[in-house]
């Protein structure tokens, strides 16, 4: 008999039964330019493609959710993508992972969403994106049109919201799962996360996940900005300010994660280990507590789960690390020194 690859739970005790999302459907590229010094406006210059499978946010996060919940856990993403190669391979690989793909819109003669990453070989560099992509055209009708798909999970559904597309379609969808008592969560950019304040969006969310960063930037500028916890504190009670039962996850990279449960706050460290490329890893710990709180653990066991998908996606050169799973979360537990809850090994064991 061939082994599952999803934890190891009954899909009769989920708490919640489905997830539906929406955020950018894309991909890219990664080229490393020849020389340190800065690319000039009309200068051309050599350089070489990485070996490295790009992914946007929501197929990132909603890839770990389906793969770790199994066929038990209906997922469903909620976006566009242009008729393009790219398009295709993307709606033929989420076919594959399990999603249900009744919202995904392929709409002709628009590009789907990609971007060029360009890295100079001292580590630095910048992207480009496209901004009139399919994902660009997402926008509140769209997402009306997924109604019924959320009124049916009701309160057994999870909603979630990531960035790469409109905000008002996040608003959208969020407003949405609120009405119809769904687990809504969402995470923001840098730029935008200021504006999800003041539009009253974080009103609608039970769940925020952001990384150090923008929590700095929701902290504002009188917060020490070399003072972890001062910042983490800020960031919680303002975001509190909008929403009093808010919980908050924040990510910060080899130092580990700060998770608020709506009383309480626990810090859980990272794993160390060898990392071939920490793009995604944000996306793969918000799918991580996803998991743990369509299981039903507490938002603290969520958050251990939370660092093993995150620290083995970090080995990965690919924003999505396609090994991980059951088997390769509990070989990557056992090469830690972390104390684990014994709820999260059971999850992992046969």
């Amino acid at each position: 008999m061939m082994k599952t690859k999803e934890l190891n739970y009954n899909p009769d005790l989920l708490r919640y039964t489905g997830i539906i999302g929406t955020g950018g459907i894309g991909s890219g590229k990664f080229f490393v330019l020849n020389g340190d010094n800065t690319l000039g406006r009309e200068e051309s210059r050599s350089g070489h493609f990485l070996d490295i499978r790009d992914y946007c946010k929501q197929h990132i996060i909603l890839h770990y959710v389906k793969v770790l919940l199994g066929p038990s856990f209906s997922v469903i993403p909620v976006g566009k993508i242009g008729d393009d190669d790219i398009g295709q391979i993307l709606f033929r690989e989420m076919v594959q992972t399990g999603f249900v793909m009744n919202r995904i819109e392929i709409v002709p003669k628009v590009s789907t969403l990609f971007s060029f990453c360009y890295t100079y070989p001292d580590g630095s560099g910048g992207n480009l994106t496209t901004d009139n992509s399919a994902s660009a055209q997402v926008d509140e009708g769209f997402i009306e049109k997924a109604a019924a798909d959320i009124e049916n999970l009701g309160a057994r559904g999870i909603l979630m919201a990531a960035p790469e597309v409109p905000l008002k379609a996040r608003q959208k969808i969020l407003e949405l799962g609120r009405q119809h008592g769904s687990f809504c969560s969402a995470s923001f950019t840098t730029e935008e996360i200021n504006h999800a304040l003041n539009a009253g969006i974080i009103a609608n969310i039970d769940l925020i996940a952001i990384n150090m960063d923008e929590a700095s930037t929701v902290a504002g500028s009188f917060v020490d900005k070399s003072d972890t916890a001062s910042i983490v504190k800020s960031a919680v009670q303002k975001l509190r300010m909008s929403n009093e039962n808010i919980m908050v996850s924040i990510t910060d990279g080899k130092q580990g994660s700060w998770c608020w449960d709506s009383r309480q706050m626990n810090w859980f460290p990272a794993i160390i280990t060898k990392s071939l490329s920490t793009a995604g890893a944000g996306d793969a710990f918000f799918a991580g507590i996803l998991c743990g709180i369509s299981l039903g653990l507490t938002l603290n066991e969520a958050q251990q789960l939370a660092t093993l998908v995150a620290g083995l996606s970090v080995t990965s050169p690919h924003t999505i690390h396609s090994g991980v799973d059951r088997y390769s979360l509990f070989e990557f537990l056992n090469t830690s020194d972390l104390e684990f809850s014994k709820i999260i090994i059971k999850l992992l064991e046969d």
